[in-house]
This record gives structure tokens, C-alpha cells and sequence, in this order.
């Protein structure tokens, strides 16, 4: 009877790890399914992740020393009450990793859902060696029972382990599909393709691009941020058809060779780069990795194929002085010649108006969208349209059906006379900046909410630091969140002149949104700068 109670508490013990194991699949998923970027995570959480497993492992351990030195005769009985405490410890711990709800919660595809099934091989095999271990070597010795109370310390190994043995699959499974779609593509000779890319703006230019060209064409866009091989695998396979006449592929990339890998799927005619910038430094390296990354679109653009630059981003320009494909130019500040500009920009609660000079003429235009980096994008979108055969009437029609993209300085009214602006997602330093700008245009108590920049690598600090000097010329209120992360902006905003009693620091967003809404007002502005991922929260 007690050699099954002891097969069922490793049992429970390997089932109650399993479903522990969820925090860090999510963490994992969110690291792109790179081992080493998981590591780094649980490094950076240890404390957290593993505060409790090891107190519960060394106290189980000991108390199992104890009772087989001291209390022979009890010891099994001993063995069980603290296994039963070590499970329900387990619970707490599951608990107490799921926390909050996540703000981009697990997403089971079938790569998670086949994760799983390695995570539980690897559970099996392991909580049946140390059963195995615990019944024919320990038994009757000091060390009987203590086995169990080491696999609670293996959460996280063992997610990292399954991945490695689902790699082979894995690869296996990615090959097919992405062959499949290759093969889709190869048979629709006639489809026009276009690749977007750059450090920042690819999502929002893709849906600008998308609206504008459908006053003329059928246009399939990706949605969200499908901007990976088997994001766009899957567009391709379930989503194109032979009613589509233009395929826009958002192509985003954290290592070196991602956008090649991306034009090799895709193979675009043309090609739009949006700005580059120090964007993913942690994965890059310097900003000339990025630089040499984000032209790989331009390399990869067919014979006859054509490339649009801004250029008002310097990086960006000298891409275009060395391009021998067809290229443009679009501009907003650039003193020299441009096939677009944009000039006399305005903005208020209505969105933005602004003049259009594309290819010598003049356009009169208006839209929802806000920031002078939004009309950098829409500029560049109508050269494209241009070249792609749209009439003056047809491009400025377009413009103004242009919808905001979710938490992309999207224009939110709300009721009490508040206006929020929700740029949430993926700030970066010149998106900041643009906020900055955007924010200074409203009347009213300006209020900022943000946790600061991430993934800048070593210039991290010294980017919030900017961010706060910045901010501090444009804001009358703010609310920093995480005190650790944001401390360089909060010596930004001192260092810029800015007043210690208008910066309040929070440790969630919650914490923030509760106090600033028994503080707003009528007429106040606030802007929601960044949302920082669930794998950087404090």
C-alpha cells in the first residue's frame, strides 16, 4: 500500500509541474522560442521563479534527513504528510506564477499544444527516474524520499529541455509549411508583392498602404503583426486567393538574415523602408546590424524591382544613394529633391491635415491618424500608390479612409471631457519623440503615462534618460511605471526642469490608471506612452 502512495505523490507531483510549466512556455512564446532568450528571462526573475521551489526542496530534503536518522519507524508516514504539504506548496506556486492576467496572454498554437506533449515526456521520464531511484537505491538509506523534493526545481529546465527535443519536429514541420507556401506563391505570377520593413512603423504603414491601394486593387494584408516566416506562411496558405491582386508582407526581423528569409518566402517588387533606428540592440547588436539587416529587403527585391526610402532618416539615405534598383525618396524635412513630401502639417481632436506633393503635385489632405511620423509613412504609402497607377483623387480618398492602428497614437475621446491618446505599443525613441510632438499641439493639462523604452540594449539608459528631457518640455503630468526601469527618466525630467511634485511612480499600470482617473479632469490629455510585454515587467 505505501509503494503505491509513493508512485502517486511523483504521479501528482509530475502533472502539478506540468501545469506549472505554463508561466514559462508564455515566456518563452513571447521570447520568439529561443532557449537562451528563456534563460535570460528566468536569470533575470530567479528570485521569483525560484524562491519558493527551493525553500520547499531544501526543507522537504531536510525534513526527510531528519525523520530517517531520528524517526526511523515514522519516517514513511513522515514521508507522505510532507509530500501532501510539498503538492499543495506546488499549487501555490502554479498560483503565484500566473499572477496578473497577462497583457498578451499564452496563444496555444499547434507548436505549444506539441510543446507540451514533450513537456510531459520529459516530466515522466524524469519524476519515474528519481521513483526509481527513490524505491531500488534509496530505500532503506538516509536519503529515502528525498528525491521528490527536487523536481520542483525543474519547471524551467524542463520546458527548456522540451524545446530542445522538439527542434528536429519542429524544423520538420516549419520546412513543409513554409515549402507550401512558397509553392502557392509560385503559381500566382501575376500577384503584385510588396515588403515593408524598417526599426519602426511597419505595422501601421502596412494598413495605410493596404487602404490606400484598395480604391484600386484587391489587397490582402496580413493582419496585426504577422510579420514572421510562418506568420506570413499562414497568410499565404489560408488567407490568399485568386481574387487578390496585391500581397503586402510586413516583414520584421530581431536577428541578422530574418528579412532575407522573409523575401525568399515572399520575392517583392517593390520595397518600402520606414525608418531605422535603434530598434532590438539586445538581439542586434549595433545599429549597423540593423541597418545591414533591414536592407536585406532591398537585396532581396526582384530584377526589376523598385525601393521607397525616407529621407529624413539618415540611414535611410545613404541606403538610397547605394541602390541601384528604381528608387524614390518622400520627405518631411529633407531640404533636397523628393518624389513625396508632406508640409504644413496640422493636428487637434480632428486627426491631421496636411499638404501632399507627390510628383510635382499638390494634395489637400486629412486624416485620423496623428504624428508627424504617421504622415512621413502615409507620404511614402502615396509614392507607392503613385507608381502603382492610383489617381490624385483615388490617393487622397484613400488617405482620408485611413483608420488608427489599435494603441498607435489612436485617438480615443472619453466621457468626462477627457482625451486619451493610446500609443501602447512598442515605443521606441523616435515614436516617443512623435508622441512628444502629437501631446504639445493639445490644450489642456497634458498628462504622459508610460514605463519607459526597452530591448535598446546598452543605450537603454541612456534613451529613457532622453526620453525624460523630452518629455519634460511637452508634459505637465506624469506617471512612470516600475521605479527600477524608470529611474533614468525620472533624472530626465529633473535634469529638463520639470516639477518633482507633478512625477508620480507606480508599480503596475493598474496602480496608474486607478490614481490618475480620481485625478483627471475635463480638458486633460493624456497619452498612454508603451505597454511594456510580460517577459520585462519588474
Amino acid at each position: 500500500m505505501t509503494v503505491y502512495i509513493h508512485i502517486a505523490l511523483y504521479i501528482l507531483t509530475a502533472a502539478f509541474l506540468v501545469l506549472a510549466c505554463q508561466r514559462f512556455v508564455h515566456m518563452l512564446q513571447l521570447e520568439g522560442y529561443r532557449n537562451k532568450n528563456l534563460f535570460r528571462w528566468l536569470c533575470a526573475h530567479r528570485r521569483a521563479v525560484y524562491a519558493l521551489p527551493a525553500a520547499a526542496a531544501v526543507f522537504g530534503i531536510l525534513l526527510a534527513l531528519l525523520a530517517n536518522v531520528f524517526f526511523p519507524d515514522a519516517a514513511i508516514y513522515i514521508f507522505f504528510v510532507s509530500g501532501a504539504a510539498y503538492l499543495i506548496l506546488i499549487i501555490v506556486y502554479i498560483r503565484r506564477l500566473r499572477g496578473e492576467k497577462a497583457k498578451k496572454p499564452l496563444v496555444y498554437t499547434g507548436r505549444v499544444k506539441r510543446l507540451f506533449v514533450y513537456i510531459c515526456v520529459f516530466h515522466i521520464i524524469v519524476s519515474g527516474g528519481a521513483l526509481l531511484l527513490d524505491l531500488l537505491m534509496f530505500s532503506g538509506t538516509v536519503f529515502a524520499g528525498t528525491a521528490l523534493f527536487l523536481l520542483i526545481l525543474l519547471a524551467g529546465i524542463g520546458v527548456m529541455a522540451a524545446n530542445l527535443l522538439a527542434m528536429p519536429l519542429e524544423a520538420a514541420i516549419r520546412g513543409w509549411y513554409l515549402h507550401d507556401a512558397k509553392r502557392i506563391l509560385a503559381q500566382r505570377g501575376d500577384l503584385i508583392r510588396i515588403g515593408i520593413t524598417g526599426s519602426y512603423g511597419k505595422t501601421s504603414c502596412k494598413f495605410i498602404l493596404g487602404t490606400v491601394l484598395s480604391e484600386q486593387y484587391n489587397v490582402l494584408v496580413p493582419p496585426s503583426s504577422y510579420n514572421t516566416p510562418m506568420g506570413l506562411t499562414r497568410v499565404v496558405r489560408e488567407q490568399l486567393e485568386r481574387s487578390h491582386e496585391v500581397f503586402i508582407a510586413e516583414m520584421g526581423a530581431r536577428y541578422q538574415g530574418d528579412i532575407k528569409e522573409l523575401c525568399s518566402l515572399v520575392h517583392p517588387q517593390y520595397g518600402l523602408l520606414t525608418w531605422v533606428g535603434p530598434q532590438h540592440l539586445e538581439t542586434m547588436g549595433s545599429i549597423e546590424n540593423i541597418a545591414k539587416t533591414k536592407y536585406e529587403l532591398v537585396e532581396g527585391l526582384q530584377e526589376n524591382g523598385t525601393a521607397f526610402f525616407p529621407a529624413d532618416n539618415a540611414i535611410c539615405l545613404k541606403m538610397y544613394q547605394k541602390t541601384t534598383h528604381d528608387k524614390y525618396l518622400f520627405a518631411l524635412d529633407y531640404k533636397g529633391d523628393a518624389y513625396a513630401r508632406a508640409e504644413n502639417i496640422q493636428a487637434g481632436k480632428y486627426g491631421s491635415r496636411f499638404d501632399l506633393i507627390l510628383d510635382g503635385e499638390r494634395i489637400a489632405c486629412e486624416t485620423k491618424l496623428l504624428g508627424k511620423h504617421n504622415i512621413v509613412n502615409i507620404t511614402g504609402c502615396a509614392a507607392v500608390a503613385r507608381k502603382l497607377g492610383l489617381t490624385t483623387a483615388q490617393i487622397r480618398l484613400g488617405i482620408r479612409k485611413i483608420q488608427p492602428v489599435q494603441h498607435r497614437l489612436e485617438l480615443l475621446p472619453m466621457k468626462g471631457g477627457v482625451t486619451v491618446i493610446d500609443d501602447a505599443f512598442n515605443a521606441n525613441p523616435s515614436g516617443v519623440r512623435a508622441a512628444m510632438e502629437v501631446i504639445k499641439m493639445f490644450e489642456g493639462r497634458r498628462i504622459v503615462v508610460t514605463p519607459g523604452l526597452v530591448e535598446l540594449g546598452a543605450q537603454e539608459k541612456a534613451e529613457n534618460f532622453a526620453f525624460g528631457k523630452v518629455m519634460a518640455e511637452a508634459a505637465d503630468i506624469v506617471y512612470l511605471i516600475g521605479q527600477k526601469h524608470t529611474q533614468p527618466i525620472y533624472d530626465g525630467l529633473i535634469e529638463g526642469g520639470f516639477d518633482k511634485a507633478s512625477i508620480y511612480v507606480f508599480s503596475s499600470l493598474d496602480e496608474a490608471s486607478e490614481s490618475l482617473w480620481q485625478q483627471a479632469r475635463p480638458g486633460d490629455v493624456v497619452l498612454f506612452e508603451n505597454d511594456l510585454p510580460d517577459n520585462y515587467n519588474e
